[in-house]
């Protein structure tokens, strides 16, 4: 994130507690779901995707309540979607924080914006090796497959493995 002023328009510091609050959401729910070690880059894919979604989704609510999971458990529900979502809300976002006046009080900060924005380039950009859920691979009558053998890998961009864990770990929670 750029630091162009330390100062935000009342005086105070730009702190951006609204992408804050939906981390820690996310943080949450991940470790509810006891899914994954936090130190893996699957962990960090499933955080960046659900906090996007919290983030995105107006998730400034205080707590955690049933509807707002099933609210964002609908969102990640299909990658696709959910990825036209995400583009659709930022653009939107950003459109109002540099709209005539230079933001409106339903936008969130620029520094909470910014930093969404780079959560979502991070997702789009990292590519992760993982297991293609596509192929169609005959076991081989031949040889035994070894227990270090995966079968076909592909790159998959980082969105589409974080989104599936963090969708299960709302089930999980």
């Amino acid at each position: 994130m750029r630091q162009e002023r330390t100062e935000g328009p009342d005086g105070g510091l730009l702190v951006p507690m609204a992408w804050m609050h939906a981390e820690y959401i996310a943080d949450e729910l991940l470790r509810g779901g006891d899914l994954m070690p936090p130190s893996t880059l699957e962990y960090r894919a499933g955080h960046a995707a659900l906090a996007l979604t919290v983030f995105l989704s107006g998730g400034r609510s205080h707590g955690l309540s049933a509807d707002r999971i099933a609210q964002w458990r609908e969102l990640t529900e299909y990658g696709p979607a959910w990825r036209a979502w995400v583009c659709e809300r930022l653009g939107a976002l950003e459109a109002l924080s540099i709209g005539p006046e230079g933001g409106t009080g339903s936008a969130p900060g620029s520094a909470d914006l910014e930093l969404a924005c780079a959560a979502w380039r991070r997702l789009e950009e990292t590519e992760l090796l993982a297991p293609d859920l596509d192929a169609v691979v005959p076991p081989s009558l031949t040889a035994p497959r070894r227990a270090e053998q995966e079968g076909p890998q592909v790159w998959t961009p980082a969105w589409q493995l974080g989104l599936p864990l963090g969708h299960l770990s709302m089930h999980l929670f």
